[in-house]
């Protein structure tokens, strides 16, 4: 895409979302490190849900330092109100610990007095802060011109064909700065988060992708698809042949050879069609033997049988 034409759109942009949503002006009171926080609760999320992420941060613990050593479990319980607590939580987390270990402190408002680009470079270099994090702080707290772009803003220029696949992969929006004054740059990027974000919560909403192709006709050529299972065509009577043909081979074929546990039952089944039918056994019943009855021995045989003396 030509320059021109990424400045057309851009511009045309503005002014869609100048009169679509309303400008939210951050506490003026922030210091440096409080602007960097936000960040960490912006960033993919409305701006009444990090302001409530904020606010419970700031109410729950007792100074900064406190809710760097807290885990990202009780810090996602802390910001469940945002899109995602657990990224922003981790995110809170790593920006904090790289502030601590670089400067030693919190308190960073020493840094508007110094070299803008000296700060920003060294934000850069801690651990796990993103690059809307830096723009963020820089833009609001240290007045800088760099306007923040995260995932969903990213996501939006791409459907309106401001930045390419190949540049979105990049995080890189070429000639943005150029195209936004520094004295509107608060300004885009407040209007454009508000409708970023509504595209990235609701990406298949009517009213949304109705204001996207007002912008660009051919934004609806990059809408994102709608996931789920394709129907499959109907099948005609030889694809369905085929089918079963394969099924049958597919199955596996009875071996040849038996195995031992078939040939001894059928051997167990040939010897008892072998055995002849037998007769049921009759029941013997066993006699009881005669009772002998003593006879008694009369007195004269006794008597006659007794030897004389």
């Amino acid at each position: 895409m030509s320059a021109k034409n990424r400045a057309d759109l851009i511009t045309k942009l503005h002014k869609f979302v100048k009169k679509e949503y309303r400008v939210v002006s951050p506490p003026s009171n922030r210091s440096v490190l409080e602007h960097m926080i936000y960040g960490c609760c912006l960033e993919n999320s409305t701006f009444e849900a990090a302001d409530e992420a904020f606010a419970k941060l700031q109410e729950n613990y007792f100074d900064w330092n406190e809710v760097r050593v807290t885990t990202t479990a009780e810090l996602a319980e802390a910001c469940r109100s945002l899109s995602n607590p657990q990224d922003a939580a981790t995110s809170l987390k790593k920006t904090l610990h790289g502030v601590f270990e670089h400067y030693y402190q919190f308190d960073l408002d020493f840094l508007r007095k110094e070299n803008l680009s000296k700060a920003v470079q060294t934000f850069q270099k801690f651990n796990g802060v993103s690059p809307f994090i830096v723009s963020y702080t820089s833009q609001h707290g240290l007045g800088g011109h760099s306007i923040p772009i995260d995932k969903s803003t990213m996501s939006l220029f791409y459907v309106l064909e401001i930045v390419s696949e190949n540049e979105a992969d990049k995080d890189r929006v070429p000639g943005l700065e150029r195209t936004i004054a520094k004295a509107k740059g608060t300004e885009f990027f407040v209007l454009v988060h508000q409708l970023s974000v509504a595209f990235a919560s609701s990406p298949f909403n009517a009213a949304i992708r109705e204001k996207l192709v007002k912008i660009n006709p051919t934004a609806k050529e990059r809408f994102p698809k709608r996931g789920g299972k394709k129907k499959e065509a109907p099948k005609t009577a030889a694809q369905a042949a085929t089918k079963t043909t394969k099924t049958d081979a597919a199955k596996p074929k009875p071996s040849a050879t038996p195995t031992r546990k078939a040939t001894k039952k059928a051997a167990a089944s040939a010897a008892q069609r072998a055995k002849p039918a037998s007769k049921p056994a009759k029941k013997v019943t066993k006699k009881k033997p005669p009772q002998r009855t003593a006879k008694k021995k009369s007195t004269t045989n006794r008597l006659s049988k007794k030897k004389p003396r």
